[in-house]
């Protein structure tokens, strides 16, 4: 499950212990989460890799969902609402095979029933990016 440093307080629906062992596999850790950008970063490795021995895409294409979901969540959690992935389109821009990266996102639309939002993960040592990602999300209501 990913983990997050600093829990924001405005988030009481949002548990991310709860994530599950698919996205705990990701090593996402969260430093920063608001409804306007998610901040944090992974340590890529043998873990992640493909059978040639780089990252495979699909760790890219969990983070981006993962990050844009937790920050789109944000936005409209006052509202009762939490926004589910009903897009990702990852683009892998680099092979990596040992890296700390990080991982910036932030909206580019935040509409009453959808929202768009762009997630970068970079190589934290040359600033590089690995992987780019825009994940479309529609806002529900909380279950109850």
């Amino acid at each position: 499950m990913p983990e997050i440093s600093d829990p924001p307080d405005h988030l009481p629906s949002v548990d991310l212990a709860d994530a599950g062992r698919f996205v705990a596999a990701s090593g996402f850790v969260v430093e920063h989460a608001s409804g306007t950008g998610v901040r944090g970063h992974v340590e890529l490795g043998p873990d992640h890799h493909t059978p040639w021995g780089v990252v495979h895409g699909g760790v890219y294409a969990t983070i981006v969902e993962s990050a844009a979901s937790i920050g789109a969540s944000a936005a409209v959690v006052d509202r009762g609402e939490f926004a589910v992935g009903v897009h990702n389109a990852t683009d892998f821009l680099r092979p990596a095979t040992a890296v700390r990266a990080s991982v910036a996102a932030e909206p580019l639309h935040q509409g009453r029933t959808q929202q768009l939002w762009q997630v970068i993960i970079a190589d934290s040592d040359s600033g590089k990016a690995l992987a780019r990602g825009q994940v479309r999300l529609q806002n529900v209501p909380l279950p109850a």
